[in-house]
């Protein structure tokens, strides 16, 4: 590699396929290991983990100590290491005889880290995937002419800081998004005009329903676009059909999701990385009055025992792609928070061939008591069920109303406007194409 490409290789940052030292150290066997047991990857030498080039001056006895830390690998692996300028980068392939352990420890590379993980852990995840990454495969189907969207790679670039200089192709094979000079599968699903064209179990669904069954649905949304606005809207979709409260203790009030917006935003992109992309079924996402819900394709790759412990991804390009983006601070490390947050609400469960996460939503009623203590008039039972309704679907109509309530659309309106006056309710928008809010 000359001395150009190697800066340009680090412009793009630390990742799944590329890591940072700022000199030899101990250490390195384990990035060696990982490195061989995930895809391949490389090691530069002299280069600090922001970037920052403070050289290193690579010796004979720096290469000979790199080779045998590689033949001790078990089994032994073959690398190639060499100098650039006042650089080093240490070659690593991926690894054909995979599990590799260094000193009786096994690592895997997880996005830009590698995680240490137990020798059943590592033969499990490979027992279960075949060795086959759905991520890393080539897509014959994919042109790069006419389906790659140069607007959102250029929107991906500007959100994840890498340098905008630096030519579209060198950046693309540098993140690990090349096979067998092919786009694989984890460009096309940030990349294309429409993945799913190449992958219809790409689209993410959200459906609202009324009541706590799938009887009645209220509203449904299948997103279809690229993997991160379908990531957007999922969590858009869930935000304004969640309800919110709103808090009065300063000047200006605040807003309270009922379940928190970074909870959501954790819990659907862990289901839309982790999920088995071999599998035909879709991420789904379902709220119903008394439960919010998700449930991907693909069970876990290790011990439920071990959630929120261990990160272990199926798609670790993908996982690399969102780190990139700050979406989360580290896949699957929100597992915990999530928990000490939403306390007994958040339940996980696993199948063989599937993940489901569940949150409890708080009752109707116990929210409508606590509306009403504002006001001295007491709230008739008949304005109760159109609090209840509308805030199951913001967007109901009088004459539906009227169907639910068992009363007349005039009396309807007459609540209605009762519920205005006593500052329960006001109505956002005209009266055709607006929508309802409860004011807590």
């Amino acid at each position: 590699m000359n001395y150009k490409d190697l800066l340009e290789l680090i412009k793009t940052q630390e990742g799944y396929t590329l890591e940072f030292k700022e000199a030899l150290s101990g250490s390195i066997g384990k990035e060696i290991c990982a490195f061989a047991n995930a895809s391949g990857g490389k090691i530069i030498l002299g280069v600090k983990d922001d970037g920052t080039i403070n050289g290193y001056n690579l010796t004979n006895k720096d290469k000979s100590l790199i080779q045998d830390i590689a033949r001790n690998i078990d089994p032994s692996l073959h690398l190639t290491v060499e100098k650039v300028s006042d650089l080093a980068i240490v070659y690593v392939p991926e690894g054909k005889e995979k599990p590799y352990t260094v000193n009786g420890h096994f690592y895997l590379r997880q996005g830009a880290n590698s995680q240490q993980l137990k020798r059943d852990e590592i033969r499990s995840l490979f027992q279960k995937e075949n060795l086959i990454r759905f991520d890393r495969k080539a897509n014959s189907d994919f042109n790069m002419q006419k389906d790659f969207d140069n607007e959102k790679f250029k929107s991906f670039i500007s959100k994840a800081e890498i340098d905008k200089s630096l030519p579209k192709e060198h950046v693309i094979q540098n993140l690990g998004l090349i096979t067998e000079d092919r786009l694989n599968n984890a460009g096309v699903l940030f990349f294309s005009h429409k993945p799913s064209r190449f992958f219809l179990n790409s689209i993410i669904t959200c459906v609202l329903y009324e009541g706590k069954t799938k009887l009645k649905i209220l509203d449904k949304q299948d997103f279809d676009e690229d993997f991160i606005s379908n990531f957007n809207n999922a969590v858009i979709f869930a935000l304004k059909t969640l309800r919110t409260e709103y808090i009065i203790e300063k000047v200006e009030r605040e807003e309270k999701p009922e379940i928190p917006e970074m909870v959501l935003r954790e819990l659907i992109i862990n289901a839309m990385v982790h999920r088995d992309y071999f599998s035909e079924g879709r991420v789904i996402i379902e709220i119903y009055s008394d439960r919010f819900e998700i449930s991907n394709p693909g069970g876990l790759l290790f011990k439920k025992s071990e959630l929120g412990k261990i990160s272990l991804s199926r798609n670790p390009l993908l996982a690399d792609l969102v780190h990139r983006l700050r979406l989360v601070e580290k896949i699957g490390s929100g597992i915990l928070r999530i928990q000490e947050l939403m306390k007994d609400k958040v339940s996980f469960e696993a199948e063989s061939e599937w993940f489901f996460v569940k949150i409890k939503r708080s009752a109707v009623e116990k929210v409508l008591e606590k509306v009403t203590e504002k006001v001295p008039e007491k709230v008739t039972e008949n304005q109760s069920k159109i609090i209840n309704e509308i805030r199951k679907n913001s967007n109901i109509t009088s004459k539906k109303l009227s169907e639910i309530v068992g009363i007349s659309e005039r009396k309807i309106k007459d609540n209605l406007a009762k519920l205005k006056k006593k500052g329960l309710l006001k109505r956002v928008g005209p009266d055709k194409g607006g929508s309802w809010e409860i004011i807590n």
